[in-house]
């Protein structure tokens, strides 16, 4: 029977399709694989050394709890030997969120003594579905080429479509209306170049955690404006929630800071005698009515 010696092991381990890293039992990085250079933007010699409780990736859960600080998988898997698994959010080295599912193991010697944990961890987002839809806006001239998101020609297309369905089909959908919070504070103070960062990075948040069927967009500067299907009046605030803790909980890494954005949001779904003005005056209006009651909230009516 043929033996793999350590190099076969390594390379296998380096051209896994999931991100790979492990840690030591101070939860120090001890290997960092391309998968995970490829998934998170950091290259191997940025994190090795390094401990997971710095706040490298600071994965977040759906509530917007950062988990490097308290409830570390990794860490209670040093701890009891238990192995678990989540589903959380990631930080990119360009300041994004990008959904994964994480699996960690512990690591034991030949004595059975723990030494640390590996965690292996996969790639959510729908990159090819992403990936056509950028292509076919291109063709059509329907994009914003900044965000890489649809623009607004294209959003006020979709929105008249979808007004006119839900009338024939009764299909629901719901709208989210929301702007970045003081961003003119942020040119002001840091230029516009950083300022475009931060649509950038706002944006690939949206884009990676996006489902096939739901459309982000920019409606022009700082506004955005989301048209989710498959939602009903349960899941409205649930689902605005979501998206307004992932956007906060993202940041953009500065030479002496890290600069985050939080945004203020409307949320509503379409009613019997809405027409597209009406829609989106409603969300408009609930947007407004969040920034009035201090911003980084959603408004839901």
């Amino acid at each position: 029977m043929t033996r793999l010696d350590d190099n076969n092991y390594r390379t296998i381990l380096e051209e896994l399709y999931d991100g790979l890293y492990f840690v030591d039992h101070e939860r120090k990085i001890t290997f960092w694989n391309k998968a995970a250079e490829r998934i998170t933007g950091y290259r191997a010699d940025e994190v090795l050394g390094s401990s997971c409780a710095d706040n490298i990736l600071v994965h977040v859960d759906d509530a917007g709890n950062n988990l490097c600080l308290n409830h570390c998988p990794l860490s209670a898997t040093i701890q009891d030997r238990t192995p678990r698994s989540a589903h959380v959010y990631l930080h990119h080295k360009q300041g994004h969120r990008v959904p994964v599912s994480v699996r960690v193991t512990p690591l034991v010697d030949d004595q059975g003594k723990i030494i640390g944990a590996v965690e292996l961890f996969s790639d959510l987002t729908n990159y090819q579905a992403n990936e056509l839809r950028v292509k076919e806006l291109e063709q059509l001239a329907l994009i914003d080429k900044l965000t890489q998101l649809a623009n607004r020609r294209y959003l006020e297309q979709q929105l008249e479509k979808s007004v006119r369905e839900f009338q024939r089909t009764n299909i629901s959908f719901a709208l989210y209306f929301f702007d970045i919070d003081h961003f003119k504070q942020i040119n002001d103070n840091h230029g516009h170049d950083i300022g475009d960062e931060v649509l950038k990075f706002l944006s690939k948040t949206l884009i990676q955690n996006a489902r096939p069927f739901d459309l982000y967009g920019r409606w022009g500067g700082e506004e955005f404006i989301a048209v989710i299907r498959n939602l009903n009046e349960d899941h409205l605030f649930s689902f605005g929630e979501r998206l307004r803790t992932l956007i906060e909980q993202s940041y953009l890494e500065l030479s002496k800071e890290r600069l985050s954005v939080t945004v203020s949001i409307g949320g509503t779904l379409i009613q019997k005698d809405d027409s597209l003005d009406s829609l989106i005056k409603r969300a408009d209006r609930l947007l407004y009515t969040s920034k009035k009651n201090g911003r980084n909230r959603l408004t839901v009516g």
